[in-house]
């Protein structure tokens, strides 16, 4: 845990105002000048005061500023262990993301998002902790530390996804334990009991072909050509937390990602930012405006969507926004020979299709 304390007044510090305060103390009995009554004698001592004034307010407002900017470096830095930016090309995809917190000074708010390759695709997280700031950071942390380790370890989806579930009830149980020592199991009726994670798994194989597992969170929209369209329409999960996930438990077939095609992810404060007139900003919309541009580049459409939700939101959101942007930039032949070659999946039991319809 990265704490920020605050500096004990120093030696050094306290010699100023003490020469400040000799200064006037020297002036006031020791010169002659002080000791007179004429016009010019007091319109000198009076500056001689308001210099030794000023001294002293600018040497105390220095050393609070010193802490606000000591406390943005550590802020900065626990974002870039956290939450530490993406590559821009990992294994064929062209990635861009970025976050703004809600909370006024904040570096790091509840949302998260994570992009590994892996021996079995890349894959990619995306979610939401419930409240924003920087009171969310030690769930992102728990979060997003077990996701780092599962993506490699486990050989699907699924297996990631308990890994995440177990992760969140241990910090949630230890959070519990830590705010009230005197129960030995959480309060049912302490907020932490309420906490919840929206989480959206993402694997994209080598042959583009692209498996979900969501609880709880917005869909991803996919960009190709000037079409955008959500990635399915099938309902979610619950989210992470409040309920323990089914026993039975399969990744979702989602299609293939084809070379130049994009998928735009993002957390609900995109859809939910609103502006002065209370409407909610039209995301679909500005995805049919990006394209109309024909983007060559993840950087580039990130880029155009915060500049459109800041400009829906008067540079003042309301909760927590994410945007993660992926771009696939492999070669377009090779990707449809993987595909070729890529067995088809065996159904779980008889009578099952061998992939999941994509929605319609």
């Amino acid at each position: 845990m990265i704490r920020i304390k605050a500096r004990a007044p120093t030696a050094r510090g306290a010699v100023l105002p003490m020469v400040w305060g000799a200064v006037a103390v020297g002036y006031r009995f020791g010169c002659p000048l002080a000791q007179q009554q004429g016009l010019g004698a007091r319109i000198l001592t009076s500056a001689v005061f308001f210099a030794v004034g000023t001294g002293l307010i600018v040497h105390a407002r220095r050393a609070p500023l010193r802490e606000l900017r000591q406390a943005r470096r550590v802020a900065r830095a626990a974002q870039s262990v956290v939450l530490r930016p993406l590559p821009p090309r990992l294994d064929g995809l062209n990635l861009a993301a970025a976050q703004l917190s809600a909370e006024r000074g904040a570096c790091v708010g509840g949302d998260l998002y994570e992009a590994i390759a892996t021996e079995h695709g890349v894959r990619v997280v995306m979610g939401d902790v419930r409240g924003h700031g920087l009171s969310a950071l030690g769930t992102v942390a728990a979060v997003l530390g077990s996701f780092r380790e599962a993506a490699h370890d486990e050989p699907d989806l699924t297996g990631v996804l308990r890994r995440l579930d177990r992760a969140l009830a241990r910090h949630l149980r230890e959070r519990a334990r830590a705010e009230h020592p005197a129960h030995g199991a959480p309060d049912p009726d302490h907020p932490v009991a309420e906490e919840f994670v929206t989480v959206l798994l993402l694997e994209i194989d080598r042959a583009g072909e692209v498996r979900a597992l969501n609880c709880g969170h917005p869909w991803p929209y996919r960009l190709s050509g000037t079409r955008v369209e959500p990635l399915t329409r099938v309902e979610p999960l619950p989210p992470l937390g409040p309920f323990p996930l089914p026993a039975a438990l399969e990744a979702r077939g989602c299609g293939h990602l084809g070379s130049g095609e994009f998928l735009v992810l993002f957390t609900d404060g995109v859809e939910d930012a609103r502006d002065g007139r209370g409407r909610f900003f039209p995301l679909p919309q500005a995805l049919r405006d990006v394209v109309r541009d024909h983007p060559v580049s993840a950087q580039a459409v990130l880029g155009a969507l915060f500049t459109a939700l800041l400009h829906h939101t008067a540079g003042t959101p309301t909760d927590d926004t994410a945007l993660l942007v992926l771009r696939n930039e492999r070669n377009p032949a090779r990707c449809n020979a993987l595909a070729a070659l890529r067995p088809a999946k065996p159904p779980l039991f008889e009578g099952e299709p061998a992939a999941w319809p994509e929605a319609q």
